[in-house]
């Protein structure tokens, strides 16, 4: 048997939600390699498993160093399998860099698929779910989660966010700044848990009811910018044109209309220019 490393898909709460497979692995494998030891070896217990092999750290930190010895381990024929506390691997935790030093030797990569709290949260939002991007945590300072809001404040698809509970309230805020108070979306906290919460509202209401102490873990929902058509760009130039002929400059007539209307300044200012391009 060619050497191969597993990447196993643990539950996002509910411990009945663990597959077949899942169980096998972990009854069998030489080396359990777990983002954090200690929530694994309570799972092995819920879920009755004596593991006879070999549990070890894996989190960020030493997940560089402890990849080399593990693909070695593999390749001498031991049977390795890798967990996070919670969904996939490599899903916003560890296994990246594993997975690339597995490739780089030849050694294969199966995956156990199991729960997922992106798709989970998705499925329940009530929110288009035919195309989606998955952005996972943001950056833990305003600023820096503003800068990276604005990077995707346009994006059409569906958007998936992981978010720690204590700053849930002050992403909620952000979010709202920058994709506007009406935008739609979603808060699953606890799902498939005995407590499982699912907050469907406008961001600016969904501000409002986070402000207070929240629990769990948190995935929120974004629903995509509207796609930006013809007739809606020949209103920004007419607005803009409007501002200029008021005496306003037209780098700050495009600020306006920009902030304005919450679109971004970039689409106002390439309507402006291909308005003047057709009209040459």
């Amino acid at each position: 048997m060619s050497a191969t490393i597993y990447l196993a898909a643990t539950p996002i709460g509910n411990v009945a939600d663990a597959s077949t497979r899942l169980r096998e692995i972990l009854s069998t494998a030489d080396v359990v390699a777990a983002e954090d030891s200690r929530r694994v070896v309570r799972l092995l217990r819920d879920l009755e498993i004596h593991a006879p092999g070999q549990i070890i750290s894996f989190y960020d930190a030493v997940e560089e160093a402890k990849s080399v010895e593990l693909v070695q381990r593999a390749i001498s024929g031991e049977v390795i399998v890798v967990v996070s506390d919670a969904g996939m691997p490599t899903v916003s935790d560890p296994g990246y860099r594993l997975v690339r030093e597995a490739i780089n030797h030849g050694v294969t990569i199966s995956v156990i698929p199991g729960p997922s709290a992106v798709l989970a949260a998705l499925a329940v939002s009530g929110l288009p779910v035919d195309r989606f991007t998955f952005e996972g945590f943001l950056p833990r300072k305003s600023g820096e989660r503003i800068a990276t809001l604005e990077t995707v404040r346009d994006e059409v698809r569906t958007m998936v966010f992981f978010e720690a509970p204590h700053r849930l309230h002050d992403t909620l805020i952000d979010m709202q700044s920058v994709f506007g108070d009406d935008r739609q979306a979603v808060v699953c906290r606890e799902l498939t848990k005995t407590y499982e919460e699912v907050e469907r509202d406008s961001l600016a209401n969904l501000a409002q009811w986070s402000n207070r102490e929240i629990l769990g873990e948190i995935t929120i929902v974004v629903a995509g910018a509207q796609p930006v058509s013809h007739t809606d760009s020949q209103q920004w130039v007419d607005l803009v044109a409007t501002r200029v002929a008021l005496g306003e400059s037209q780098r700050d007539a495009i600020a306006d209309v920009a902030r304005e209307l919450r679109i971004a300044k970039r689409d106002v200012y390439e309507a402006v220019l291909e308005n003047r391009r057709s009209n040459q």
